[in-house]
This record gives C-alpha cells, structure tokens and sequence, in this order.
C-alpha cells in the first residue's frame, strides 16, 4: 500500500535501482553491483576522493546539450528566414571552464554582474559575445563593461537610458542596447520564478515601451537593438513564449515605423525535469515552436522576421548536475493524517489502509509515518527546495540494494525545519547511516545560490569525463571561512 504522504504525483517505482534518462545526467548508469557512475567515475571513488557534499558535473553532457541547442535553434530559424544568437545564461552556473565548454559550443554568455563579466573575461570570453542584464547596474559596472566592448547592454528601466549613454558617449562608442519590457504575460511557474507579472521589478511596462525606445533612438552614443522578454523560469510549455511573442512584436511592428528593430530577444526559462513526472519538452521541439510563433506572428502583420536571441541557462547545465550526500541520522516520524492535505496526496482507500496499518501498529488511527534521512549538506548547497518548494529525486547510489521502497524526505544537517533537499521520494528501506544518496539535476542554481549558512563550507564542484573526475571549483575548507574574520586578526579585548 502507498503512504498517504506521498503526494499524488509521485508513484511508488517498480525498479529503485532504475535511473530515469529523463532526469539524470546523458552518462549516469549503475555498475553490476548497483553503484551509480557519472562520467565513468564511480561515486564511492568520487566521495572517497573529494568528500561529500559534492556537486559532480557531467561534462560530456553539458557540452552535448550546448551544442544541441546552438544547432537545434540555428536550424529552425535558418527554416523561418533568420539568424539566431543563443546566450548562456551565466546564473544558472558559472565557472571558468563552463564559460569554456558553451563558448566552444557557440554560445554567448549572458551576465548580470561584475562578479559574472569577471570570471567570464578570465576565461576568455570576449565581452563582444556577452549580454550584460539586471534591474539594477552600477554606475561602476556600465562603466566596467562599456569600456571593455560588452556586446548589449539591456536596458531595464527608463532612468537606465540617459546613464548608459552617458558611459558611452564618455568611452567614445555607440553602445548597442536591448529594452526589457514587462510582457504581463503570466507562465505556469512558482510565483517567484515569474518575471513578466506587472508587480515585480523587472522591465518597462509594454504601454511605456514607444516612449523609452524613443529616447534611446535620441541618444547617438546608443543604438536600439530590440525588444527583451523573459517570462519566468522552469517553464514547460510553449504557450507562454507564444503569447508573449504576440504582444512584443505588436509593439515590435509599430516601432518599425521610425527606425530599425533588428532583433528580438525571447529570453529563457525553458524547464527541466526533474523528477520522472515532469513533462519537459525537448530542446529541438521548443526551437520548432519558437520558430513558428515567430515567423506566423511576422507574417501577420507583414513584417520581416528579426533576428531572434535567446537565453537558455538551466536546460545546459542542470541536468548534468548530480549531488553527492552521506546519509547521517535516521528518523521515522508518525504524522498525524489530519495534518495533510488529503484530497492532494491520497484517495480514501488509501487513507483508510493506513488507519489500520496504524491501529495494528499500536499507532493513532489516523497517521502514517514519514521517514526523515538526514544528510551532510543541505539548504547551504540547495536553496530551492526551501525557496521554491522545489521537487528533486533521490537514489541509493553507492551499492545495490533488494529491500522495498520506503518513503523518505531527505532533509538538511541545518537548524532550520525547512531544510529539506528532497520532499518527498522513495529509497530502500535498508538505507542507513553511512551510505552515498544522489540527488540528480542540480547543475542549475544549486551551486549559484550556495552560502555559508552555520558557517558551512560550499561543496567543491568537479567534472568527469570519461573516467577521469578534476576539480573545477575548489569547496571551502574551515580555514577559508575563518581566513575571513577580520575579527581574528585583532586581539581581545579585556572584559570590563
């Protein structure tokens, strides 16, 4: 019988040992005695070797998937008439040798930061094949990256325009903008994944549009590439994109009338899946899609199609991602059914079955037990979860195991109760202290928005590629965090 806890989507697997090719990394398989293998480098010798927490990257399939994208979106639109420009959105992970792999795949790179133009310039990106986004630039980062060549510069507000034609017009250069407007289109998304409602920070509204558009073709240190949309993140479907389409190049056509509008830019947030009941779509058919969208919204209003530009981040990188845990402390929790939300998580026969399981065990008649696995990392390596409610999967990976499925949600070694990293998923029932989980599909974000919460060192990230594992980001050690208290450096001070 399943455990009424369970939410409706996740369905107890019939194989555990299973690794769903949907979820986890082009290379993840299991050896023939059950360990999990990434790159060809088992987990046991990965952990042995860098400790746990540990962010392993697949570099075969963040290449592969880079590449696929360049070629899939230079292929469709190359069919509709046009060129494409596909940035790397940078947030979503950056290192030094990430910014290597997608540049040698064709892609741009996408930044919002000093800190983001910086690593990306020492690894030798050209500030000519970059974006430079944010709500909110410095005058010390226009001035940064306008000196250096960036190739746009997307404006995010009307105040924006007269500060960035000013650091252009002081450098000598016509600086090439992007407009970022407020779409109001609303994707399917976690509320604070969602960048195109009307009350959040992002962009100009779209009835605003004409008027900073017109400023920014008066200004002559700068030079009107097009409209920027970005609708949210971990997106699905298509529908969004096409409805947001439909509005900017409405506004797109009109602001043909007085001047050229080369581009337009439709962003990112194409999703991933994440646990095997996520539906993404695949990269070549959202390049398809797109493609229609705009050649048919074009075509209506008789206007050539703009070069297009987009920004993928997760759908690189977050698949080939795979965290590394050891398991500590053990808890199986009995939790009250009233204080779930039934209709969410379980029919009434399964309810019913779990209050006689419950009354047989001695146990009140309306619960079940949750079973808490507690892990070495937690909310300091995977902010999502806690964020956004974010679904992972988790597997047993570092031996095989013949023991039924339990419920488990894998929880943080951090004081927080809301330190949770996987909510809700299915290991053995043999699992115990000691052993190595993997939680797959955490390239995206996972790294990027680490910290140090109770004074927790971030995980190194290494890659591994074909049977060799080098580390690409060195984790933190305690004499790094202590390095930092400027306070050791002084001496005490004698109580009064």
């Amino acid at each position: 019988m399943s455990n009424p806890l369970a939410p409706a989507w996740l369905r107890e697997p019939d194989d555990l040992a299973e690794l769903d090719a949907r979820v986890w990394s082009r290379t993840a398989q299991r050896s023939d005695d059950g360990e999990i293998v990434l790159g060809g480098v088992g987990v046991t010798e990965l952990a042995e070797t860098y400790g746990t927490p540990l962010y392993v990257l697949d570099e075969a399939d963040v290449r592969s998937r880079a590449a696929q994208t360049v070629e899939a979106f230079r292929r469709e639109f190359a069919r509709v008439g046009t060129t494409v420009k596909v940035y790397y959105a940078a947030k979503a992970f950056l290192s030094a040798e990430v910014a290597r792999w997608v540049s040698e795949a064709g892609m741009a790179v996408d930044i919002c930061t000093a800190g983001e133009f910086a690593v990306a310039r020492a690894a030798g990106v050209e500030p000519a094949r970059m974006g430079f986004h944010g709500n909110n630039k410095s005058d010390a980062e226009l001035d940064r990256t306008v000196a250096a060549g960036i190739g746009a510069v997307v404006i995010d507000s009307a105040e924006e325009v007269d500060r960035v034609a000013e650091v252009a017009a002081r450098h000598g250069v016509v600086q090439a903008v992007r407009l970022r407007v407020n779409s109001g289109v609303h994707a399917s998304t976690h509320e604070y994944l969602a960048t195109a409602r009307e009350d959040q920070k992002f962009g100009v509204p779209l009835s605003e549009t004409a008027a900073v558009v017109a400023a920014v073709r008066a200004r002559p240190s700068l030079r009107f590439l097009g409209l920027h949309s970005h609708i949210g993140s971990q997106i699905f479907g298509s529908d969004g994109f096409a409805e947001a389409a439909r509005r900017l190049l409405a506004v797109h056509a009109g602001l043909l009338a007085d001047g050229d509008v080369p581009e337009l830019n439709l962003g990112g947030g194409f999703g991933i899946a994440y646990t095997s009941a996520d539906d993404a779509r695949s990269i070549d058919e959202l390049a398809a899609a797109l493609a229609d969208i705009v050649r048919a919204e074009c075509t209506e209003r008789g206007i050539p199609v703009p070069v297009v530009a987009v920004e993928p981040g997760r759908t690189i990188v977050g698949p080939g991602g795979t965290t590394l845990y050891t398991t500590g402390t053990i808890k199986d929790v009995t939790v009250a059914v009233d204080e779930v939300d039934v209709d969410a998580v379980a029919t009434e026969s399964d309810l019913a079955a779990a209050a006689d399981e419950a009354v047989a065990l001695g146990r009140p008649a309306a619960s079940a037990v949750r079973r808490y696995v507690s892990v070495d990392g937690g909310m300091s390596d995977n902010a999502r979860t806690a964020l956004y409610a974010a679904d992972y999967s988790v597997a047993l990976a570092g031996r095989a195991s013949s023991a039924p499925p339990v419920l488990v949600r894998v929880a943080g070694k951090h004081c927080e109760s809301g330190d949770v990293v996987v909510l809700a998923d299915w290991l053995p029932a043999d699992v115990a202290r000691g052993d190595l989980l993997a939680v797959p599909a955490t390239g995206a974000y996972c790294h990027s928005l680490s910290s140090n919460y109770n004074h927790v060192g971030r995980p190194a990230v290494v890659a591994v590629l074909d049977g060799a594992s080098r580390v690409i980001v060195r984790g933190e050690s305690e004499a790094d965090l202590l390095s930092r208290d400027a306070g050791l450096d002084q001496p005490a001070r004698a109580s009064s």
